[in-house]
């Protein structure tokens, strides 16, 4: 139940900080908000080409927030980042993701979400 309150938290938070900014971009090359959360499979196969180069952390794409057309597509994602260490501590990004027509793909900007949730009672 916690987990589901704050991954609704996040997303919540999410559509507050980044879809008035979709609203605001141009039609030509702007981002274009998701009409539906799901991530699609091109994105998750770019993610994870973009990830071979990366090491250090495990990030999984939860929630696609918008896309961009450009020489490719450009990806906005709801990403679960879990560092590569002992006992490490999961966190929520926002991940900026570039899947060109050639076949490539790289991360263009992470952008980590810090919220402080509410202290719950004990169950």
């Amino acid at each position: 139940m916690k987990k589901f309150l704050c991954l609704a938290l996040i997303a919540a938070l999410c559509s507050m900080l980044f879809v008035p900014a979709l609203a605001q971009a141009p039609l030509a090359g702007g981002w274009t908000p998701a009409e539906d959360s799901a991530v699609p499979q091109e994105a998750a196969d770019a993610l994870q080409k973009a990830m071979e180069q990366m090491v250090g952390s495990n990030i999984e794409p939860v929630a696609l927030l918008g896309t961009q057309v450009v020489a490719g597509t450009n990806y906005c994602l709801l990403c679960k980042i879990t560092p590569v260490v002992l006992n490490p501590v999961p966190h929520y990004a926002l991940v900026w993701l570039y899947s060109g027509v050639d076949g490539t793909a790289s991360i263009l900007e992470i952008q980590d979400i810090s919220i402080q949730l509410p202290e719950t009672p004990a169950e």
